[in-house]
């Protein structure tokens, strides 16, 4: 699928309304062998995105790709798939090994339309997706307990549409949220089974530092 090239919000806005209709909700049934990371950092007119590829379980990293494009989408709470989607999708499209999940930072379904940037990921490329957000973009939940693995839903009008997950104690939680070809249960486990040492997953852990080392440059 060719990546949407929305220029103006409402155009944005349309293309979510659209594409968020491919978004599957389901178990990830089969686990994977490669678990790709990808983050961007930007300067004031390029998009520096790096896609990580890890072998699952092990968390080994077995390769690295990078993309740098021209920055044409301005920053707007709740569409950043169009402004650094199309340089992380080209890093990911980049791999020579096809991950068997992609681990995104930014929101999956846990979006105002449903349709982040993990679900954009996702259903462009057609692989499964998880979204591991830093912070909430919307929903209410109550605090998870203070020790790795615990987790409390995130709601949305009465639906839960991810999870606050704390994937190391005494550190702030993470939001997951599916983002395509994933379910709520998968994410958690996937996500959580991704951590190291540190809070965020190795794969987007490894996408995210060297990002910002390409944006020093």
């Amino acid at each position: 699928m060719k990546w949407p090239q929305a220029i103006t919000i409402e155009e944005a806005r349309r293309e979510q309304e659209q594409l968020r209709r491919k978004v599957l909700l389901s178990p990830v049934r089969q686990e994977p062998r490669f678990v790709a990371g990808a983050d961007a950092a930007f300067s004031n007119d390029r998009v520096f995105a790096v896609a990580c590829l890890f072998s699952f379980p092990e968390l080994t990293l077995i390769e690295r790709r990078t993309a740098v494009r021209k920055l044409r989408f301005p920053y707007v709470p709740g569409f950043l798939a169009f402004r650094e989607g199309p340089a992380i999708a080209a890093a990911l499209l980049s791999l020579l090994h096809t991950p068997d999940l992609i681990l995104v930072d930014g929101q999956g379904i846990a979006h105002p339309r449903r349709f982040g940037i993990a679900s954009y990921i996702g259903v462009v490329l057609d692989i499964p997706a998880i979204g591991c957000a830093k912070s909430r973009l919307i929903g209410d939940y109550e605090e998870p307990e203070n020790q790795k693995g615990s987790w409390s839903p995130l709601y949305l009008e009465g639906q839960t549409i991810g999870a606050v997950l704390r994937t190391r104690a005494n550190v702030r939680p993470l939001f997951i949220s599916p983002g395509h070809r994933t379910d709520v249960k998968s994410a958690i486990r996937l996500a959580l089974s991704c951590v190291g040492n540190y809070r965020i997953p190795e794969p987007i852990r490894c996408a995210d530092m060297h990002s910002k080392i390409m944006k020093e440059r």
